[in-house]
C-alpha cells in the first residue's frame, strides 16, 4: 500500500509553500513576536481567500470538500512557515468538533462562518495548572449556563466562540462531562491574554459567569468525543510539527554547509554531521507515522487512535530535537535574539503541550495497543499476535 500523497496533493503543497513563502516570512513572524497583535491578519485573510479553513468541510456547508489528506498537506506548510494565525485552534479543533458532534442546525450555523473566516473558533479544555481529566474539571454547565475558568485557551483572546469541555451537576466524572458551545463575545464572558513561550500563537484566560451555552453532542458523552477530536487534531498538528522540523533541518544543513571553521565547512565535522543525521532519521520516522495516520484519518480506519498517538509522539520528538540541535549547529549566534532559531524552538515547545504532553500520548498509545491485544487475543488463533503487540506496548 502506498501511503504517500498523490501528485495533485503534492502540487497543492507546492502552491501552499509558494503562497506562504511570499506572504509569511520570518519577518512577519517576528512582527507578531515583538508587537501587540495576536496574529497576522494579512496572512489569515490570504488563507481564507484560498479557502484553506474549508479544506475538509463538505461543500454542502460551504467548504471545499477535499478531505483530510489535503488538510494535512496545508497543515505541514503552515508548520514550515511558522504561520502566526489561529488556524490550528479554529480548524483542527473547533471545525473538527462541529463536524464530529454537531447537529444539522449547528453545522449550518457554525461551519459556513468558519470556512469564510467570518468566525474564529477554539477549544477550551485546560483549567489553570491542573492536568485536564474528567475528575478534575471544575467548569460547570447547568441550566443552559456556563460557570468557571479556563486557561490557557488557544487563541481565546481572538476567537468568537469556543467548544468548552465542562462538567454537569452531579460531580466531576466521565459520565457527567459534556461539550458545550459558547459565544465568547456575549455577556457572562471575560477574557484576557496570557503570556506563553510562543507569543505568535496567542492564548487567553477565559472566565464564564453565567454565559449562555448549548450542548454539542449527547450529554455525558463529552470525554469520549474529546478523545475522538484529539485523535483527529493530533494527526493534523503532527503534520504541522513535521513541517517545522523539516524547515529546521534544512536551516541547520544550509548553515553547516556554508559556515567554515579551521578552513572547512562545519558540516564536515563528526560532531555536527552525526547530530544532523540523527535529526534526519527522527524526521523520516515522524514522516512515516504521519503518513500512516493521515491514511487512517481520511479512511476513518479503526487504527486511527494508535496511528494518531504514534504520529503525535514521533512528530513532537522530531521537532523538539531538531529545533534544539538547530540552535547548537548555529553555535553562539543561534542563541541570539537576531537568529531565527528561537522562532522554531518556541513553536516546538508550544506544540509539544498544546494537545497534552508526550507522556499523555504515550499512555494513550499503550492503552490502545493493549485494547488491540485483548481484541486479537479473544479471536481464535490470536495468541501469537497478542504476544507481539504486548512486546511493542512494553517497549
Amino acid at each position: 500500500m502506498n501511503f504517500d500523497f498523490s501528485e495533485e496533493q503534492k502540487l497543492l503543497a507546492d502552491s501552499a509553500r509558494k503562497f506562504l513563502g511570499e506572504r509569511c516570512g520570518t519577518d512577519v513572524v517576528r512582527q507578531i513576536l515583538d508587537g501587540d497583535e495576536p496574529f497576522d491578519r494579512n496572512v489569515w485573510k490570504g488563507l481564507v481567500e484560498l479557502e484553506w479553513p474549508g479544506t475538509a468541510v463538505p461543500e454542502s456547508y460551504g467548504g471545499v470538500g477535499f478531505g483530510h489528506l489535503e488538510l494535512c498537506v496545508t497543515a505541514q506548510e503552515i508548520g514550515r512557515a511558522l504561520a502566526p494565525v489561529p488556524f490550528s485552534s479554529s480548524v483542527y479543533l473547533a471545525t473538527e468538533a462541529i463536524l464530529l458532534a454537531g447537529t444539522e442546525g449547528q453545522r449550518e450555523t457554525y461551519l459556513r462562518r468558519l470556512v469564510t473566516g467570518e468566525t474564529i473558533g477554539t477549544l477550551a479544555l485546560s483549567e489553570a495548572s491542573r492536568t485536564p481529566t474528567p475528575n478534575t474539571l471544575s467548569v460547570e454547565f447547568r441550566e443552559g449556563k456556563l460557570y468557571g475558568l479556563k486557561t490557557p485557551v488557544p487563541d481565546g483572546d481572538v476567537a468568537d466562540f469556543a467548544v468548552v469541555v465542562a462538567t454537569t451537576p452531579g460531580g466531576a466524572t466521565e459520565e457527567s462531562t459534556s461539550l458545550v458551545l459558547v459565544d465568547l463575545n456575549a455577556g457572562g464572558v471575560s477574557r484576557e491574554r496570557v503570556s506563553t513561550i510562543d507569543p505568535t500563537r496567542s492564548h487567553a484566560r477565559v472566565v464564564f459567569d453565567g454565559a449562555a451555552a448549548e450542548r454539542l453532542g449527547p450529554g455525558g458523552a463529552g470525554w469520549p468525543l474529546l478523545e475522538r477530536l484529539f485523535d483527529r487534531a493530533a494527526v493534523l498538528q503532527a503534520f504541522e510539527q513535521l513541517g517545522g522540523a523539516d524547515a529546521c533541518l534544512e536551516m541547520a544543513q544550509e548553515y553547516a554547509k556554508t559556515r567554515y571553521a579551521f578552513g572547512r565547512p562545519i558540516g564536515s565535522f563528526q560532531a555536527i554531521k552525526h547530530k544532523l543525521a540523527d535529526a534526519f532519521v527522527k524526521n523520516e520516522l515522524a514522516r512515516s507515522n504521519c503518513l500512516y495516520a493521515a491514511w487512517a484519518l481520511s479512511a476513518g480506519a479503526p487504527e486511527l487512535p494508535v496511528a494518531a498517538a504514534a504520529a503525535r509522539i514521533s512528530a513532537t520528538e522530531a521537532f523538539q530535537y531538531i529545533a534544539a540541535e538547530n540552535i547548537q549547529t548555529h553555535g553562539g549566534i543561534g542563541f541570539t535574539w537576531e537568529s531565527d532559531c528561537q522562532l522554531f524552538y518556541r513553536r516546538s515547545k508550544l506544540l509539544s503541550l498544546s494537545l497534552g504532553s508526550s507522556r499523555r500520548w504515550k499512555d494513550r498509545l499503550v492503552t490502545q495497543l493493549l485494547l488491540r491485544q485483548k481484541a486479537v487475543g479473544d479471536e481464535p488463533g490470536g495468541a501469537e499476535s497478542s504476544v507481539e503487540i504486548s512486546s511493542v506496548a512494553r517497549a
